[in-house]
């Protein structure tokens, strides 16, 4: 029924490469802080790096909840589902970074999302998850449901910003430069792209 993996190979990868949408969870330290759980998609945002590492594109949205958490204590999960062929879930359970436009790393790890252009979609960051636990379950009751494409809206509506603009954008968010629990999260003014 389920099965612990040391790496991130073969079956798995395969299996986690081929999800068109994946979620991410995570929380602050405090009891009584607010977790956070995103779906996240866009063909091309989510790349396996090595077999202890994953990481995804973080674009512009209306809070920073995930980068908030992962820079109080890093702990996320990251969650596939099977919702064609066989039945399957698999958590990635693990340490997260969050590279910011600024961080030396990060033109280095954007070299591996040659299929998107992160142009149009406000690039924050760049998560990266190295493993700790990595674990399988069945899946049996998850549904069935098809892909048809990803929508169009995001890069439509942020394809309009340029870096000044979508510093202003998020400025005016309450939730994007500190958690819904007040802690430091996307740092602003957003350093210049160059992507």
């Amino acid at each position: 029924m389920g099965k612990t993996y040391e790496r991130i190979d073969g079956r798995l990868r395969t299996f986690i490469e081929a999800q068109p949408m994946f979620f991410t969870a995570t929380a602050p330290l405090a009891g009584d802080g607010t977790i956070n759980l995103s779906p996240k998609g866009l063909k091309g945002s989510f790349v396996v790096l090595d077999e202890q590492r994953i990481a995804y594109l973080d674009f512009a949205g209306s809070n920073a909840e995930t980068i908030a958490h992962l820079r109080e204590n890093g702990r996320i999960t990251v969650m596939w589902c099977a919702f064609q062929g066989p039945p399957n879930i698999v958590r990635v359970h693990g340490q997260g970074d969050a590279v910011f436009r600024d961080d030396p790393r990060f033109k280095e790890l954007l070299a591996h999302f040659p299929d998107i252009d992160p142009t149009p979609h406000g690039l924050r960051a760049i998560i990266v998850v190295t493993a700790e636990l990595v674990r399988d379950t069945c899946g049996y009751n998850v549904p069935f449901m098809s892909y048809d494409e990803d929508r169009d809206l995001h890069a439509k509506r942020f394809g309009r910003e340029d870096d000044a603009s979508l510093s202003a954008y998020f400025a005016k968010k309450e939730h994007i430069a500190q958690s819904i629990d007040g802690l430091p999260a996307l740092p602003l003014p957003l350093p210049p792209s160059d992507f």
